[in-house]
């Protein structure tokens, strides 16, 4: 988890810097949230998902953490009085309904309820992560400059966890088979600090601006479509005919939820639609 953060901090400090150059005092003005943003979407998120694992089947912690889309249309209804249509609640409904059918969790699972509420704790922070990063605050920074900013406060918050003995910091230097391909370590470490984490988060953070934290945290449930996607393809791990009815599943869902997100701004636009004066005139 640590070096996933250092590498990505590294690797974004070179753009980041110069875009922060061309906007002086943006960072200043801005500490606060990058502090928030690097402690609890992502170096509080990742270490409750990886302690959660420690008592949970990976798929039931992955169903735990993606609970976090839920709670930002809860945060959004409860915050903003953003009610969810009955269309984005289907959505809703259905993207889950997917995603326990891609995670094949039907079935016994075992249940830890300190596990659980490890979970509960990512989904939290994931869905923290989905509204931060949509905030639309006045001069805010590039999602490039958020990303790297988030990035090297949540990498210093895991070395110091490291170092307090919350988390490993040392892992068993192996081999890694993938596509039936013996590779070094180092791809696979590569791979996850800057694609997985460097290129994600700011992708992300562009994301949310774009559409909203609501429709970015359920298109966020893609990522675990392509988990299972990269599972088939680098670990050889077949997908069965339950996971990729529930991967279009939650691709319907997300539809779902994108129609009722625009429905609201259609219904608004056409209620403010000025009246013709012969409308006017004739109306009772």
């Amino acid at each position: 988890m640590a070096a996933r953060l250092v590498i990505a901090a590294l690797a974004l400090s070179g753009p980041a810097l110069r875009q922060l150059r061309s906007r002086p005092g943006a960072l200043r003005r801005s500490w606060k949230t990058v502090v928030f943003y690097g402690l609890v979407p992502i170096a509080g998120c990742q270490l409750c998902y990886f302690q959660a694992v420690q008592h949970l089947s990976v798929a039931v912690a992955l169903l735990l953490e993606y609970s976090g889309t839920l709670m930002v249309v809860g945060w959004m209804w409860a915050r903003h009085h953003q009610r969810p249509s009955r269309i984005t609640a289907a959505g809703a409904a259905a993207a889950i309904a997917g995603l326990v059918l891609v995670l094949d969790l039907i079935g016994d699972h075992h249940l830890s309820s300190v596990g659980v509420l490890w979970g509960l704790g990512a989904a939290v922070g994931l869905a923290v992560y989905f509204v931060v990063s949509a905030r639309h605050d006045e001069g805010r920074l590039p999602a490039l400059a958020v990303a790297w900013g988030g990035l090297s406060v949540g990498a210093v918050a895991m070395l110091v966890a490291g170092a307090a003995g919350v988390v490993r910091l040392r892992a068993p230097h192996t081999t890694v088979v993938l596509a039936h391909t013996r590779v070094s370590w180092l791809v696979p470490l590569l791979g996850i600090g800057l694609l997985a984490a460097a290129f994600a988060y700011v992708a992300g953070i562009a994301a949310a601006r774009a559409l909203g934290p609501r429709l970015a945290s359920f298109v966020g449930l893609v990522e675990v479509l392509f988990a299972t996607i990269y599972a088939w393809l680098l670990l050889g791990q077949k997908l069965t005919t339950t996971q990729l009815g529930g991967g279009a599943l939650v691709v319907v869902g997300i539809a779902l939820v994108r129609i009722g997100e625009s429905a609201p701004a259609a219904e608004k636009e056409t209620a403010t639609e000025p009246v013709a004066p012969e409308a006017a005139l004739t109306s009772p």
